[in-house]
């Protein structure tokens, strides 16, 4: 059982609020527009394990130490992590291929700062974005996920809402 802490688009602002809620967390997952390669240094110092993809806006330190992609398995799930990916019915070019050929049980995206968290009946797979945790965009709330995997089961997934 892995208790998993889920964030995206902070665009390097920092909250203090993500140590509350991400502490007793396995693993944290940052879904891109990071932005400075600072937040990661933060999010590994409360977790013991942090994955990160690269979004539209990452450049530098943030680019090279993150891919644009990551497939991985945790628990029985297979997961995709990547920043710009869909959603169902709506994923982007050659996204619904790669994940029938990846036969992935769960995809975690960003870049819409909307938060979505769906299921996919025709591919068998769960969908999240968690919407935007930092400030810049249009989103009227910043939002993270929070959620356990226990084998090939999803539970107690919880969004948290941070003011704006």
């Amino acid at each position: 059982m892995k208790k998993i802490g889920i964030l995206s688009d902070t665009h390097s602002h920092w909250d203090d609020r993500f140590c509350k809620y991400f502490t007793d967390c396995d693993e944290i997952w940052h879904c891109g527009d990071i932005g400075d390669a600072t937040m990661l240094d933060h999010l590994e110092e409360i977790g013991p394990k942090v994955r990160a993809v690269k979004g539209n806006v990452d450049h530098g330190e943030t680019s090279r130490r993150c891919r644009e992609l990551e497939i991985f398995k945790i628990e029985n799930i297979r997961v995709l992590m990547t920043h710009i990916g869909g959603y169902p019915g709506r994923w982007s070019p050659g996204m619904k291929k790669l994940l029938k050929d990846e036969k992935i049980d769960m995809m975690v995206d960003g870049h819409s700062h909307i938060l979505r968290i769906m299921y996919d009946k025709e591919l068998g797979l769960l969908h999240i974005n968690p919407g935007a945790a930092g400030l810049q965009g249009w989103q009227q709330k910043r939002t993270i996920v929070k959620l356990v995997i226990d084998g090939k089961e999803f539970k107690d997934c919880e969004v948290i809402e941070l003011s704006k």
